[in-house]
């Protein structure tokens, strides 16, 4: 049977809770309503195992809706940085899973199971890791201090899939007005208590407890009070045009005024933004720009500006954007030269050769990717990419073992599957690419595809005893999620 979870009014409280640093400034004014202290804030109120289903069937929907990162580089930086963080909170034990969405708007969000996302966008209106990590220590914080189960109390009931699409739905809503009304209008059928909200309290814990998360984490808490400080310069500049971000969750002085109270509290020191940081920004600035030549010159314009870090990664972004407009010849000796300076940065090696395989160049790229792997045994930043180009190879064995051995200890991707799925399909293995193509639809929240592949993948692997098992295992899970999407669009 389906697991269930208490009161469908819950589940749009939670989002609301939870949609972050910037999805979730409410006005201190007179419009805000405050949400009850209700029963237990333990989280009693919701099971271990029901968040975490929770949590991953709302970022299984959410691949459906947003554009996830699949580009591991990144996904290993945020990850980093949100478990460094996390180690350091209120409660440690807490599992927490961070990515990014590749959108241009300023946002992050906290969903259940502590899931944690943080725009592209938000990354780059950074100055700072500390500004960053006060984003993402404020979500935690949320999560820590039981704000998103307080949420929770008896009444009607509504299964993990429904519960995790009116999630989504209503987090697709706060950059889309019409989705968000539609969402909270059904979320609110037959409920009294029309809207929930954060409360100022919650709030300012969120903010009280994040910033001594940034101080034992080893970030500058001022990082916190500073972003606000630009975020509420940059409102000013809007008139008619505001972002509805900012025209309904207004940066306020005087949140701006007693965070920076209480960052002059901590010792005064600098604070070094890490590698990790400053590349990620550049390839991130490179993946979601829509003008590459603009993104060309802005590189171009700081290749001799900065520390000597700082300049390498100008160089390197600069040879992303090259290489984005498939200006090969340009890229390449930017790249060597990084890598003769920076033997040890695997990003460098990482780029160049997957710009020798985009290229064509392939067996020039999988030297260099077992280069990157020789040079740093513990590194799986690359295995995709490598994975990829050995499937491009027609190397396809190898190319199932990395990631077979891969998967063994990481979170599986669309990405993954789908590679997966090409590599048993080159070898004729029909049963086992349907199936791993299913998953990948699954993943990506498409359950009707998920279900015809793995329904292709019950034929083919006829007379294999444990694969059907298998097999019929995932076409029960994937029909059961598409029945109950089927039954909240009635």
């Amino acid at each position: 049977m389906l697991k269930t979870l208490k009161n469908p009014r819950c589940i749009l409280a939670a989002i609301t809770l939870g949609f972050g640093l910037l999805a979730t400034f409410p006005s201190f004014g007179q419009n805000n309503i405050s949400l009850p202290e209700i029963g237990d804030p333990s989280g009693a109120l919701i099971t271990p195992t029901q968040e975490r289903a929770l949590g991953e069937a709302f970022f299984r929907n959410l691949h459906g809706k947003l554009t996830i990162n699949q580009d591991l580089e990144i996904q290993e930086y945020i990850e980093s940085l949100g478990q460094r963080l996390s180690s350091n909170s209120d409660n440690p034990a807490q599992p927490f899973h961070f990515f990014v969405v590749v959108n241009p708007a300023i946002n992050a969000f906290a969903g259940p199971g502590g899931y944690i996302g943080v725009n592209a966008g938000l990354i780059l209106a950074t100055e700072t890791e500390s500004e960053l990590a006060s984003v993402v220590a404020h979500e935690i914080a949320h999560v820590t201090q039981r704000h998103l189960y307080r949420a929770f109390e008896a009444a009607s009931r509504m299964t993990i899939p429904s519960a995790a699409a009116l999630l989504v739905s209503v987090l697709i809503g706060t950059q889309s007005a019409q989705l968000g009304q539609a969402a909270i209008i059904a979320a609110q059928a037959g409920s009294a208590q029309h809207r929930i909200d954060f409360t100022r309290d919650n709030e300012q814990e969120a903010d009280r407890v994040g910033m001594h998360n940034l101080a034992r984490s080893d970030f500058d808490p001022r990082g916190m009070p500073a972003f606000f400080e630009r975020l509420d310069r940059t409102s000013r500049y809007y008139r008619d045009g505001l972002p509805e971000f900012l025209r309904t969750h207004p940066v306020t002085a005087s949140r701006i005024s007693d965070t920076r109270g209480r960052s002059e509290k901590f010792p005064y020191r600098q604070f070094l933004d890490s590698t990790g940081y400053l590349l990620t920004k550049a390839k991130l600035r490179v993946l979601i720009g829509s003008k590459p030549n603009e993104i060309i010159q802005y590189f171009e314009s700081k290749l001799q500006r900065g520390t000597a870090i700082q300049k390498a990664v100008s160089h390197y972004g600069y040879a992303l954007g090259l290489a984005a407009v498939r200006q090969y010849d340009r890229a390449r000796p930017v790249l060597k030269e990084l890598i003769d300076k920076n033997p040890d940065e695997s990003a460098f090696i990482n780029a160049l050769a997957g710009m020798e395989v985009e290229s064509g160049n392939i067996r020039t790229g999988l030297r260099l990717y077992r280069k990157a792997l020789e040079q740093s045994p513990g590194q799986q930043v690359i295995v995709l990419d490598y994975a990829w180009a050995l499937v491009q190879a027609g190397q396809n064995k190898p190319a199932d073992k990395l990631l077979t051995d891969y998967l063994r200890n990481h979170q599986a991707t669309p990405k993954s599957y789908r590679i997966l799925s090409r590599a048993h399909g080159n070898q004729g293995h029909n049963a086992q690419a349907h199936r791993y193509l299913a998953e990948a639809y699954f993943l990506a929240g498409q359950t009707e595809p998920a279900i015809k592949h793995v329904q292709i993948a019950l034929k083919e692997a006829s007379g294999h005893r444990y694969l059907t098992a298998l097999i019929e295992e995932r076409l029960d899970v994937f029909s059961r999620e598409e029945e109950e999407r089927e039954k909240k669009e009635k």
